[in-house]
């Protein structure tokens, strides 16, 4: 399921997801070397016509994980200071590169990257927020493909 899939299904969630990635340029990218163990590193997201699309440097060692294992978390940057203005937002999933040449000339027009680059469209597994409602309730609200969003409240 893409993006775009997402966005239809769940809107309102959608659109609170990528007004938190749209806060900051940079986020946190979660990938699997090839012993298994976690890696975490800095990169920026673009939602486009329809797709989460994950760009990176040639041959960095996040898009050798990402070639290896497809399977990624993204965390969006939480910014300044103790509160988290619309939530932790974090979004699991699968990256296959394009190799398409089109498909990355579009990219190229519309987004401007440094040459040359490796490219990753996104499928959806997870998107997770957790925010603080009336400064008492803890919300989590998960959602997975073919599952309408589930909503836990703790105090």
């Amino acid at each position: 399921m893409n993006w775009a899939d997402f966005s239809s299904a769940e809107p309102d969630l959608a659109r609170t997801v990528e007004e938190r990635f749209g806060a900051f340029t940079h986020h946190t990218l979660a990938t699997l070397r090839k012993d298994g163990s976690p890696r975490t590193t800095g990169l920026e997201v673009r939602f486009l016509n329809g797709e989460l699309w994950l760009g990176m440097m040639p041959d960095s060692l996040k898009a050798r994980d990402l070639e290896r294992d497809p399977r990624f978390c993204l965390q969006a940057n939480p910014g300044e200071g103790q509160t988290l203005g619309g939530g932790d937002v974090r979004i699991s999933g699968r990256a296959h590169e394009v190799t398409d040449p089109e498909t990355k000339a579009r990219y190229i027009e519309e987004v401007e990257p440094p040459e040359p680059f490796h490219l990753f469209r996104t499928e959806l597994t997870e998107v997770v927020r957790i925010s603080v409602e009336d400064d008492k309730y803890l919300v989590v609200q998960v959602w997975k493909p073919g599952e309408p969003v589930r909503t836990i409240k703790r105090t």
